[in-house]
């Protein structure tokens, strides 16, 4: 009898550690990117396109921010973005894989945008080395200077060395506020939110003032809806 109850308590712990390694039976694969192919950077629109463009990674090719975007932001936030043009979503779990290749400081960044309806109007995760006021923390923007809205996040998030890859989840529950961040193990997030601000937006990618490589981004949910074109311009 204890065997049995301590395989229950086992299964029972599997079940909660990898919840998030798990995507929802009502949740269906709306987007994936490899960047394998040189047109897959016509998926997104850049605050300045100069600043990005198809390299090597570690896995084949990637979307590299590699210089810093010219680009004034209506308020203070990220100046580097990449947003996907033609997907809206509620509820979603984005994946993608990171690699922060800037030098190693205090806001040593890598940022992930989500639902974004203006410019000056969207949530954004800014994954740093050292938690503050305004780093490594998830942040809203909502026509004026970004604001943290975190309620549990760890001390930092180590990149590693510039070559260094790492795998990142956002879990967003819209109607309930829910947004979590994972980052490599996906039993336990980095970061916890809760705000109800904007219910539906599309998703970016980028950073507020490093560089970077992104590759292999999925998006799962529910729905998916499609924005008008011309985002930034």
């Amino acid at each position: 009898m204890r065997c049995i109850g301590a395989m229950i308590l086992v299964l029972g712990l599997g079940i909660k550690m990898y919840a998030q390694a798990i995507i929802p039976d009502n949740y269906k694969l709306v987007y994936s990117q490899d960047f394998e192919q040189p047109q897959a950077i016509n998926d997104f629109e850049m605050t300045d396109a100069n600043a990005w463009k198809i390299s090597r990674g570690d896995q084949g090719n990637c979307l590299e921010l590699f210089k810093q975007s010219v680009y004034e932001p209506v308020v203070r936030s990220p100046f580097n973005i990449a947003l996907l043009k033609d997907i809206i979503v509620g509820d979603f779990i984005l994946e993608v894989r990171l690699n922060q290749n800037g030098r190693e400081y205090g806001h040593r960044d890598l940022c992930l945008m989500f639902g974004i309806n203006t410019p000056s109007n969207f949530y954004y995760t800014h994954i740093a080395t050292k938690s503050d006021k305004h780093a490594n923390s998830i942040f809203i923007v909502n026509d004026e200077p970004r604001t943290s809205i975190i309620s549990k996040r760890t001390d930092g998030t180590n990149w590693g060395a510039i070559d260094s890859w790492h795998t990142v989840r956002i879990v967003r529950k819209a109607e309930v506020g829910i947004i979590e961040i994972y980052f490599d193990d996906m039993s336990k997030p980095i970061m916890n939110a809760n705000d109800t601000h904007f219910k539906t937006g599309r998703i970016g990618i980028g950073s507020f003032d490093d560089t970077g490589k992104f590759d292999a981004i999925k998006i799962w949910a529910p729905e998916v809806l499609r924005p008008k074109k011309g985002f930034f311009n």
